[in-house]
């Protein structure tokens, strides 16, 4: 527990809810981001727990938990763990051997299908999150800080008691919303009184991600051009007019990036530490990356992918393009999974050029840092694109991004043709804009000088999290501090 605030004042307390926590369950850039903002939080005075699943990974690397309580949440009997994060934090587990002790990913079983009762799984979780914001197993907290929609009924349900602690809600990724029917409302023993247009009833079903937006106190996104994005029909997935109405309540900020797990200087996944002032040993990594996915070796730009094999990501406007790619003649590493059409077309340009594409269809997180480190450019060519992490580790680490000017990826990039500019951006979601895009990085990084000014340029800036925890910090205080 933190014995006094920032500043003197009185230390707020947080409740973090998250289906997602690196290292022990992550699908995406939610667990990055719930293991490190509410690491933030606590170095600047914030007495923070974070509650999630008890996920069969959570047994395997934390300490043995100690029970705090059992309890029936709605329709669900439940068991309350604690333990600590690796940092330090304070963990809450939602214990259901039946709903949360799966193989798979939080979401997912091993192959790739969505389970069909999440809707349990989450309503239950979300029922937890409320029973634990009462203040059964203590003092009830400040603010419960909700994320996407696994956690988001917990707004709806808590908005029924007078005493309630405050909500803010984050999205992370209004496409996927939790959408569910009546049959699963009805299991979840939630009131009455939200099946209606103004609760979480949707077009005759029921949406999870719309009770965060219609009952929590403050809505908050993760990066300012995202947050004007969800307003607009194009990026609002049906939920733009909801969002529209409650725009007084809705911020934009940044995330930002565990700026010692992502350091060329000290890390320990790649071939040659190397730093601004080092930047010539950069080079060593490439080689070594090659030799370890058996990639020839010429002097030639290799262009990296770290990435979910979705549409959302832009990953068939790379399968257009990957045979002119080669002909730069350039070379491409590809980490990820997802789609199976993608994975195929991947695979078969494997195939097609072996000693010019790899491609690993899994998540391996030694082998992310090492083609942060190894690639000369890094590709994300998103649809859209919520805040986006890649691109700020990748200028972190001297990789110059080429990516879509959209969400986060516009708000972090600096256009390469400014003057402190640190990557290549493009407009139309279409593989003639990313190919000029490519183009246009090829000619420069034929151009060493200029070249360099653009990765020295990204790896000076600043992507920690200490400036996106203070701006969260500051919501918190004015939510509890609001009438």
């Amino acid at each position: 527990m933190t014995a006094a605030g920032a500043g003197g004042r009185a230390p707020l307390s947080v409740l973090f809810a998250t289906s997602e926590f690196m290292p022990l369950a992550k699908t995406g850039g939610l667990g990055d981001v719930s293991a490190a903002l509410p690491a933030a939080l606590a170095r600047l005075g914030v007495d923070v727990r974070v509650v999630l699943p008890a996920y069969p990974a959570v047994w395997r690397h934390r300490p043995a938990p100690r029970s705090l309580a059992r309890a029936r949440v709605g329709a669900f009997d439940v068991e309350l763990l604690e333990t600590t994060a690796e940092s330090g934090l304070p963990l809450v587990l939602v214990a259901n051997g039946e709903l949360f002790d799966r193989r798979g990913t939080p979401y997912q079983d091993e192959r790739g299908h969505d389970f069909a009762d999440n809707a349990d799984r989450f309503g239950c979780f979300a029922h937890a999150i409320a029973w634990l914001a009462a203040g059964h197993t203590g003092a009830a907290p400040d603010i419960v800080h909700l994320n996407d929609w696994p956690t988001a009924l917990a707004a709806a349900l808590l908005a029924a008691h007078e005493s309630r602690p405050r909500t803010v809600f984050s999205i992370h990724n209004l496409e996927y919303q939790g959408l569910f029917d009546r049959a699963a409302f009805d299991r979840l023993a939630l009131p009455e009184r939200l099946w209606s247009p103004s609760g979480v009833e949707y077009y005759g079903g029921f949406s999870f991600i719309k009770a965060g937006l219609a009952f929590a106190y403050a809505i908050t996104t993760v990066s300012a051009t995202y947050a004007a994005e969800i307003q607009t029909p194009a990026g609002g997935f049906g939920l733009d007019g909801l969002l529209r109405a409650r725009a007084d309540r809705l911020v934009g900020i940044a995330n930002g990036i565990d700026v010692a797990q992502w350091d060329p200087a000290l890390d320990r996944c790649i071939a040659q530490r190397y730093s601004v002032d080092t930047l010539a040993q950069k080079t060593a990594n490439r080689d070594a990356l090659q030799r370890e996915l058996s990639l020839a070796s010429p002097a030639q730009p290799l262009f990296g992918i770290v990435s979910r094999l979705v549409h959302q990501k832009g990953m068939d406007l790379v399968l257009e393009l990957i045979d002119r790619l080669v002909a730069l003649p350039a070379q491409l590493v590809v980490l990820g999974s997802g789609e199976r059409a993608l994975e195929a077309g991947f695979a078969a340009a494997r195939r097609r050029h072996p000693s010019q594409i790899a491609f690993v269809p899994r998540f391996d997180e030694g082998l992310a840092h090492r083609i942060e480190a190894g690639a000369d450019i890094f590709l994300m060519p998103s649809r859209f694109e919520p805040s986006g992490l890649n691109q700020m580790y990748s200028m972190r680490y001297g990789t110059v991004p080429i990516a879509r000017r959209t969400g986060g990826l516009a708000d972090t990039i600096v256009p390469a043709d400014a003057p402190d500019g640190t990557g290549f951006l493009f407009d139309e979601p279409s593989a003639a804009a990313l190919w000029r895009a490519v183009e246009a990085a090829a000619a420069t990084f034929a151009d060493p000088p200029r070249w360099r000014a653009l990765q020295r340029a990204g790896m000076e800036r600043d992507f920690s999290w200490t400036r996106s925890a203070r701006a969260y910090l500051d919501l918190y205080r004015r939510v509890r501090e609001a009438r």
